[in-house]
């Protein structure tokens, strides 16, 4: 796949590319800002974040693990303390609370790194100093049909360089 690489000087022009990009089917666009910019979130239409999912997997997990590590403890090693019975729930919530804690967040920065990729064993194509700098960047790859359309696109929306990447 080859893909074209615009440097733009203005946000709104490179959230508006982005847009038009996304009207015209162009799948693969990546955005370069020198900070974190809700309008490219927008732009983008990005549907909700999956990590959650891995929260409440793990959470859900690490409850039922930490209940029954502590249930199963008191039976194999019972401790009958004034006739009360062995394995209740009550005292063991505390402990399937913090082990839920902990399966919960562990599981979710790994699917958080599972989801965006880390660690990324390659460079990123199309990255320039520019962007850290006050310039905002927008990667396109398509076909080489679209090569044309991206580029006008481009263009067409204000930015100051457009080239060919590989």
């Amino acid at each position: 796949m080859q893909g074209m690489m615009g440097v733009f000087r203005e946000l709104d022009a490179a959230t508006e590319t982005v847009k038009a990009l996304r009207a015209a089917k162009v799948n693969k666009i990546t955005a370069y800002t020198p900070t974190p910019r809700h309008e490219f979130e927008e732009a983008f239409g990005d549907p909700p974040s999956q990590v959650r999912k891995f929260t409440l997997i793990g959470g859900a997990l690490g409850a039922t693990f930490g209940w029954w590590i502590a249930i199963w403890c008191s039976t194999y090693w019972p401790l009958v303390v004034g006739g009360k019975a062995i394995a209740s729930w009550i005292p063991y919530t505390i402990f399937g609370f913090e082990v839920m804690v902990l399966i919960g967040g562990l599981s979710t920065v790994f699917g958080l790194f599972g989801l965006i990729g880390i660690p990324r064993l390659v460079t990123t194509v199309g990255y320039d100093e520019r962007f850290s700098q006050g310039n905002y960047g927008i990667f396109a790859e398509g076909t080489q049909e679209q090569m044309r359309s991206i580029e006008e696109t481009m263009r067409r929306h204000g930015a100051v360089e457009v080239r060919g990447a590989r």
